[in-house]
């Protein structure tokens, strides 16, 4: 029961959804099991939950119910390791930050160096997408962007059309110098995507900033999506069909 007592006393510090492991408690390796027991006893009782294996948050409660954690603390230990960043939330987990679309999903991608297997931690499927680009602190909100442009055929609970009314949007609120760092970026991602990419620019600058990624492409290659001329009327220069 001390060691109850003592968990109670350091988690009593931590915000409500803060997700953590037995190990970050402080307290001393021959005490691990002790731990571990205390843990789980507290999970049963209904003062912390288990999102999976070894890891665990206190519930935090609304008036309208109680809150799942922050999709960053079910996988934070995935995007950072040393304080140093090895990966970042994307896809599904921020299609709706974008405002992209209003609907969740149980499914957390996240953008890597490396190719990793899909794991699961509770309710979560966690995917991993490879990242041509090597991922900083900076980048990371400019390769959301262009993940977004790769998947807009996946994007739930809209059409191509509306989702690329919103894209043109962002890309006006980016900042010259973010713009020309965002053409670099796309330069090692995918044919279908730069041509998209280029062809979302040219709507929102008119100085023939996307010669480079135009002259990356294959000129006898057409790229298949389903947006009107109406919404992009720069897509015949990119050969959009």
């Amino acid at each position: 029961m001390r060691t109850t007592a003592e968990i109670l006393n350091v988690i009593s510090k931590f915000k409500d959804g803060y997700v953590f492991t037995y190990d970050k408690l402080g307290f001393e390796p021959e005490k691990t099991n002790a731990v571990i027991i205390a843990l789980n006893r507290l999970v049963k009782e209904g003062k912390l939950r288990k999102i999976s294996k070894g890891r665990y948050y206190k519930p935090q409660m609304t008036e309208f119910g109680e809150l799942k954690p922050d999709t960053f603390q079910v996988v934070k230990d995935l995007l950072q390791k040393d304080k140093k960043v090895i990966g970042y939330l994307t896809g599904f987990s921020v299609f709706n930050s974008l405002f992209l679309t209003t609907q969740l999903s149980n499914t957390i991608q996240i953008g890597c160096n490396n190719e990793k297997k899909a794991i699961s931690r509770g309710m979560y499927k966690i995917r991993f997408i490879k990242q041509a680009n090597r991922i900083t602190e900076d980048n990371i909100p400019l390769l959301q962007i262009l993940d977004s442009i790769r998947f807009i055929k996946d994007i739930p609970d809209t059409n191509q059309n509306q989702s690329c009314n919103r894209f043109i949007a962002i890309l006006k609120k980016l900042a010259p110098e973010r713009l020309n760092q965002l053409k670099k970026l796309v330069l090692k991602y995918n044919a279908s995507t730069r041509a998209l990419t280029g062809a979302l620019i040219d709507m929102v600058e008119a100085d023939n900033g996307t010669q480079i990624i135009y002259e990356s492409l294959n000129p006898a290659t057409a790229y298949s999506f389903s947006i009107s001329t109406q919404t992009l009327p720069t897509k015949d220069k990119w050969r959009i069909r």
